[in-house]
């Protein structure tokens, strides 16, 4: 077995033993460029972005793809015209290794990429490898670390929470603390960190933990961290959930009372109830209601409170394992959905792939397919790949009628509506839109009805009907704050400032795009595709209002959260911004991400140079 690790210093080795590595400089920059493009690559494009600077740089290309051939030991690998990267079979990659670890949210922790990045408290992509004098290199590197730092966070907290559930505290700390290393700005990492140690027994430590996290925040971010962090250190060593009262009787009281609750928007108690339930369900022995009473624990600490999705991460995989045990497919299906739903809003899209498809794999009745397709929907969209969007939307809504399920139905309707939207197809938008809003008016669905309010608005600019689009903005900005929604507050404060830009009134229209961004972030567990979408817009404003540090900051965010978040389409768009900002370098990498973006609104963009 021929092991390439990209991840860390690049090096080989065959069957564990190291192998000497391949001479030149710029070696291993071609060799990690052509693994991880995917897709072959002309020679003279290749020539052109690594050895510009030589008096012969087809030369120098052949010159080094056979050194490669040399060290990797594989005489048929990398020729041609285009250069395609196949290495042929018993050839292992660290960064694919990992990569494949997310389609399978159940694998095993013993892998050898986790292990190194916990005994190296984290691992950057092609460590120490620079190509002098591309910038486009550097930019297309920058990005690719980000993609790959975010995969292996993913990864750490996907391990840690499995370990706290299974009951395995003190293993899940290392991985845990690697996450933090890795992404020490993340309040949820600190958040998963200060659990573990207290469920590992070391309250001193997690206590220690949360004063890290609030110092760190502060002087980063002038931000104090949520409750959940604070709360976190007080778990009891060994507990997921808490004490209760034995005996099933009390175990499905609890859990009827917890769910009727959560109903009423009586969280606190509601919580309190299914945790008892969930408490009291295991300690009598019940394994079905004990999984399901998590589960219901778990979709209500996502749902119905905010900050609090690591807990409920945690709760969910505990869940999983108890209904996996009894054998309760039904518990299992809801448990990774709810997975699922979690890690799309978190911009983790891969791992989320791969909780959607083992709920797919085990639903059985309309009400799930339509529930787990149009949160798969949902992820495709984030991530630009539009047409996969619409086939999981549209089975989505087709299922979610055909079980009468009114509110699903219009929730995935909304969703095609933002595609056509995000998509310039305007005409498609407005029918879904309007069936949409008919379906949450007849809910009576208040707590959703911002969503698709603010997408009829943005619509309502697009035909310049101003005087209509400001009622609707208006009135979602009062029911957002109403139903104290972050996400629905920074979409509505988003469409007031595209509102205000239209009106000419440049100050106002900054105060609502800061509102935005200041909304739509106030909980560690944001909807990562609203906050990029507001920094993307902030930007374009801030551009057409030549306001170029203002739009520098945006898309400085923007290109790190996109990047980490694997949002293609609001990644090519940061690259566009950076090169009307005088980045020349840029537009080669929005022309290269925006091939695997199925957008008709960037190939205009992509191929126009400012």
């Amino acid at each position: 077995m021929l092991t390439v690790r990209l991840l860390g210093r690049p090096g080989l080795s065959r069957d564990d033993r190291p192998l000497p590595p391949p001479r030149g400089r710029k070696a291993w920059a071609l060799l990690g460029y052509l693994l991880l493009t995917g897709r072959p690559v002309a020679r003279q494009r290749l020539a052109e972005l690594f050895f510009a600077d030589a008096r012969d740089p087809l030369g120098a290309l052949r010159w080094t793809l056979a050194e490669l051939r040399r060290s990797l030991g594989v005489p048929t690998a990398l020729r041609g015209d285009p250069v395609a990267a196949d290495l042929g079979e018993g050839v292992e990659v660290d960064v694919d290794v990992l990569d494949a670890a997310a389609a399978d949210p159940m694998a095993s922790v013993e892998d050898a990429v986790l292990r190194r990045c916990a005994d190296e408290r984290g691992l950057v992509l092609l460590d120490g490898v620079g190509v002098e004098g591309s910038g486009e290199f550097t930019c297309w590197l920058s990005v690719q670390r980000h993609r790959v730092a975010a995969a292996l966070v993913a990864r750490l907290r996907q391990v840690s929470a499995g370990l706290l559930a299974g009951g395995r505290a003190r293993d899940a700390v290392g991985f845990a603390a690697c996450a933090v290393e890795l992404d020490p700005l993340d309040e949820g990492n600190h958040a998963l960190l200060v659990r573990a140690l207290a469920m590992a027994g070391d309250h001193g430590a997690a206590r220690r933990q949360v004063e890290i996290c609030e110092e760190v925040l502060r002087r980063e971010l002038g931000v104090r961290p949520g409750a959940a962090v604070r709360e976190a250190a007080g778990v009891a060593t060994g507990s997921v959930v808490g004490s209760a009262r034995p005996g099933r009787a009390a175990a499905v009281s609890q859990l009827e009372a917890g769910r009727a609750a959560i109903v009423a928007g009586a969280v606190d108690a509601g919580l309190e109830c299914l945790r008892r339930a969930a408490s009291g369900a295991a300690r009598c022995g019940d394994a079905q209601l004990h999984g399901r009473a998590l589960a219901a624990l778990g979709a209500a600490l996502v749902h119905a409170v905010r900050g609090r999705d690591e807990e409920a991460g945690i709760v969910l995989r505990h869940a999983l394992d108890v209904a996996q045990r009894a054998e309760d497919a039904a518990t299992v299906v809801w448990a990774c959905r709810e997975l699922g739903f979690v890690d799309v809003q978190a911009g983790r899209g891969a791992t989320a792939e791969g909780w959607l498809a083992a709920a797919q794999q085990q639903a059985r009745s309309d009400v799930q397919f339509a529930a787990i397709l149009g949160v798969r929907g949902m992820n495709a969209s984030d991530r630009g790949t539009y047409a996969a969007a619409f086939a999981y939307l549209t089975e989505s809504v087709d299922r979610a009628r055909v079980a009468g399920d009114a509110r699903q139905e219009a929730w995935s309707l909304s969703l095609v509506a933002r595609a056509h939207l995000l998509r310039g197809e305007l005409a498609a938008a407005e029918p879904v839109l309007d069936r949409s809003l008919q379906l949450v008016h007849e809910q009576r669905w208040i707590a959703f009805q911002p969503w698709p309010q603010v997408l009829r608005a943005e619509l309502d600019l697009a035909h310049d009907d101003l005087g209509q689009a400001a009622d609707a903005l208006e009135q979602a900005w009062e029911l957002a704050r109403q139903v104290d929604d972050p996400c629905w507050e920074g979409m509505a404060a988003r469409g007031l400032g595209l509102l205000a830009t239209r009106r000419h009134r440049p100050d106002r229209a900054s105060r609502w795009m800061q509102q935005a961004a200041t909304r739509c972030t106030r909980v560690s567990d944001r909807y990562q595709w609203i906050h990029a979408h507001v920094l993307d817009t902030t930007a374009a404003l801030a551009l057409d209002a030549d306001q170029p540090e203002r739009a520098r900051d945006a898309v400085t965010a923007l290109t790190g959260l996109a990047a980490r978040c694997d949002l293609r389409e609001l990644l090519v768009r940061a690259h566009l911004h950076r090169h009307r900002l005088g980045d020349e370098d840029a537009m080669p990498i929005a022309r290269l991400l925006a091939v695997d973006v199925d957008n008709p609104t960037l190939t205009p963009l992509a191929a126009a140079v400012p």
